[in-house]
C-alpha cells in the first residue's frame, strides 16, 4: 500500500494515453492536457488503451515517481472517456488500484464543526 499525505488529491486522466510513455512524458501531459502542475504533490492517473493498464505519477518532494500496474485476466473499471479529468477520492484510488468497481462506493460528506454562537 502506497501512503499519502492526507490533503493528497487524485486525479484520473479520463483519456486514454500512450502507455509507452515515461515519467517526463506523463509529467507533460498532466501539465499541458490536464491543465495541472505535476509537480504539486498531487496523484495523477492514467488509463491504457484496452483499459488493463494503468500508471500513476507524483511528486513526493524529492523526486517524480512513476507507479505502474497491469491486471493479468481484467480490466480495471474506467469512467466514459471524455476530454479532462475526474477526481477521486484516495479510498476509491484504492479501490480502483485492486480492480474493484469503485463508481459504486458512497463517499460520506465532510462532517462540518459547528460554530459556537
Amino acid at each position: 500500500m502506497i501512503q499519502f499525505a492526507p490533503n493528497t488529491r487524485v486525479y484520473l486522466a479520463c483519456r486514454p494515453v500512450d502507455m509507452r510513455k515515461g515519467m517526463d512524458g506523463l509529467a507533460a501531459q498532466v501539465a499541458h492536457v490536464l491543465k495541472a502542475d505535476p509537480f504539486s504533490g498531487h496523484l495523477f492517473l492514467f488509463r491504457g488503451k484496452r483499459g488493463d493498464y494503468l500508471k500513476l505519477v507524483y511528486w513526493d518532494g524529492s523526486g517524480l515517481c512513476l507507479f505502474a500496474k497491469r491486471l493479468e485476466k481484467h480490466r480495471f473499471v474506467w469512467p466514459p472517456i471524455v476530454d479532462g479529468r475526474m477526481q477521486l477520492t484516495p479510498a476509491q484510488m484504492a479501490l480502483l488500484l485492486e480492480g474493484i468497481d469503485w463508481r459504486r462506493t458512497v463517499s460520506v460528506e465532510q462532517e462540518t464543526r459547528p460554530t459556537a454562537i
